[in-house]
């Protein structure tokens, strides 16, 4: 299995590279009316947005922040800017989105864009700008289906369906872009059987990356309300039964497709559900260890 840093290595040879997150002020189409309101049920953005992510200032500002953030540890970083916050791709004007990313590019030290958005919202207009900056420094498109069943994504507020998702990833392959899916596991309804089976099917499409993590239960969420409320019927899952999980999911996923992440770390107290208190990397050690006990017991 290929690590998601040696993947970057293999398109940036010989350095290290980071994302820094950038909030452009972007909303999403289920948020402001155009397809529904009050955003996907699990969603808190505030849980993954960085400090230095301040949409009232530009956004070089913000990657200026993040370089020196970053670059106390590693001097010779080079960078990603990441569009993360909600949905970037979402705009009134493909010409303002174009600025917006050019912006970021002209950045010292910035090599590459990550683009986070929804497969409904990708117009062939956007792809066409994403491609020809792809002609000039590295675009990676990272796409959030969460899970392959068109029923899941009714429960969760979602408002786009698999069949979005599809055309999306095609559209923008057949551009030469880098594609990635993001997946969570545990979404209502859905058993171990139907998370392997969203896997294959991502797997299916020609994607680059694959992000999975846990479905988190967070203050101040929708979901948390339904949760407690009983309305709405999520089982956390226990570090054990994700792990295995996790070994399952590196056994089903092609090699050519790197898996970028396992595990969501919101800040704790925002967290109700599941608690585990792992770092990033103390998550992969142990998943490592299931792995290699597996191998060596074939």
């Amino acid at each position: 299995m290929i690590s998601y840093s040696e993947y970057l290595n293999n398109i940036f040879p010989g350095v290290k590279v980071q994302k820094i997150s950038v909030n452009a002020g972007f909303s999403c189409p289920n948020r402001d009316g155009s397809k529904g309101f009050g955003g996907c049920l699990y969603c808190r953005n505030d849980s993954f947005s960085p400090s230095y992510c301040i949409p009232a200032q530009s956004v070089a500002a913000q990657i200026k922040e993040g370089k020196r953030f970053f670059s106390r540890k590693y001097p010779e970083m080079k960078f990603l800017a990441y569009f993360q916050s909600y949905t970037n791709t979402y705009s009134s004007s493909p010409e303002a989105l174009e600025k917006l990313y050019n912006e970021a590019l002209a950045v010292d030290d910035v090599v590459g864009l990550v683009v986070g958005t929804r497969p409904d919202t990708i117009p062939d207009s956007i792809l066409q700008i994403l491609q020809e900056i792809n002609t000039l420094k590295p675009v990676f498109l990272e796409i959030g289906a969460e899970t392959s069943s068109n029923e899941t994504l009714k429960v969760i507020n979602r408002n786009h369906t698999w069949e979005d998702v599809c055309s999306a990833v095609e559209r923008a392959a057949g551009r030469g872009l880098r594609c990635g899916l993001h997946l969570i596991a545990g979404l209502p309804g859905e058993d171990t059987d139907q998370i392997l089976n969203n896997v294959r099917k991502a797997c299916s499409l020609p994607i680059d990356t694959l992000k999975i993590h846990q479905l988190q239960i967070l203050e101040d969420t929708p979901l948390c309300r339904l949760w407690r409320e009983g309305k709405i019927k999520v089982s956390p899952f226990s570090l054990d039964d994700y792990l295995s999980l996790c070994a399952e999911i590196v056994d089903i996923v092609p090699q050519q497709i790197v898996i970028e992440r396992f595990l969501a770390q919101a800040p704790p107290q925002m967290v109700v559900a599941p608690k585990w208190g792992l770092k990033n990397y103390q998550f992969t050690n142990l998943l490592n260890g299931i792995i290699s006990r597996k191998k060596r017991s074939k």
